[in-house]
């Protein structure tokens, strides 16, 4: 967010309505600027501590990735729902159905879209680790600048072409780890991390309309909701293997309460106080922050291959992020 100069003149506006810009408006606003960047960031730490969690679920612990999406998504949406029923009414909560286009697109956007980001970004950390299905799934903008260039059919800048070497650059690095003859790590994990970026990158341009229109809450909380029941078809939640303790089931609720249901409240309210790419800028800290309790927490390694195809992912996230192109429908 930018600063406004000691006088800012408004269009439009009456003369007499101009008002100076005092020392201590600067300083709520350098406030409220830091406020909203310190949100994104633990935001984006509390997915990213989520992510190196569920590698813990899934490989030390024996669960079953589908099942803990269906339990993840459809408590996080249920709750997301009842808080906002309780503020605003069933009437605000339940407009979306009144809609037959609307309530179809939230079915969609529920069923492709998270419910698809969430189960491929997991099984990816199920088959790989989850530094390499974060960095993976970080991928999402390039798809979005590839899809935005096709749809107005015109050739993309020349800093978002840079962004896609780069990023197809850093993807090479990363999954050969310098060996351009064979895969560092198992195939599944790259095609599901693949696929977690194309769905993300989905349902970053599907539900615009349906934001616009509802607001993120309520379309968030019906999409996680409706993506949690679709799965809960194949994987019921009363239908558990794994390992059962303590400890377990705190990492559970963490991935369920923590990763998903506060990190997604964090990083939705941070938005007034800073702008969107400033978010997304900052939201770089999910990759940072499941790359760095991945290896020191769970000690995977991460050679240097590995770690400058991380840096090229995230160098493109930082272009696109930069980038005064509006990557819209």
């Amino acid at each position: 967010m930018e600063l406004r100069q000691p006088l800012h003149i408004e269009l439009g506006r009456n003369p007499s309505t101009i008002q100076k810009t005092t020392p201590d408006s600067v300083i709520h606003g350098k406030y409220r600027h830091i406020k909203g960047m310190t949100m994104v960031l633990l935001g984006a730490v509390l997915w990213g501590v989520s992510g190196t969690a569920a590698q813990v679920l899934f490989q030390r612990d024996g669960f079953n990735p589908a099942w803990l999406v269906s339990v993840r998504m459809t408590t996080s949406g249920l709750l997301l729902l009842i808080a906002l029923t309780a503020r605003f009414g069933f009437a605000h909560t339940f407009a979306i159905w009144k809609n037959k286009r609307d309530a179809f697109g939230i079915v969609l956007l529920g069923i492709i879209g998270l419910l698809g980001v969430q189960y491929s970004y997991f099984a990816s950390i199920r088959y790989g680790n989850a530094a390499t299905g974060t960095l993976l799934q970080y991928l999402g903008p390039i798809f979005i600048t590839i899809y935005v260039a096709l749809r107005r059919r015109q050739i993309p800048s020349v800093k978002q072409l840079t962004a896609v070497l780069i990023a197809l650059l850093g993807v090479l690095f990363l999954v050969t780890n310098g060996n351009w003859h064979s895969l560092s790590i198992a195939p599944l994990a790259v095609i599901w991390g693949f696929i977690s970026a194309i769905t993300l990158a989905f349902y970053t341009l599907y539900p615009a309309a349906l934001l616009r229109t509802y607001g993120a809450s309520t379309v968030m909380g019906w999409g996680m909701f409706i993506g949690g029941i679709g799965m809960s078809l194949m994987a019921p939640p009363w239908t558990f293997s794994g390992y059962s303790a303590p400890g377990t089931w705190f990492l559970v609720g963490f991935v369920t309460l923590f990763g998903t249901l506060l990190a997604f409240y964090i990083y939705i309210a941070s938005l007034k106080y800073i702008s969107a790419s400033e978010a997304s800028l900052l939201a770089c800290g999910e990759p940072l922050s499941a790359t760095i309790l991945t290896v020191a927490a769970l000690h995977v390694p991460m050679s240097c291959s590995s770690i400058l195809g991380a840096i090229c992912i995230l160098t493109t996230v930082t272009i696109l992020a930069r980038s005064k192109s509006e990557q819209s429908i």
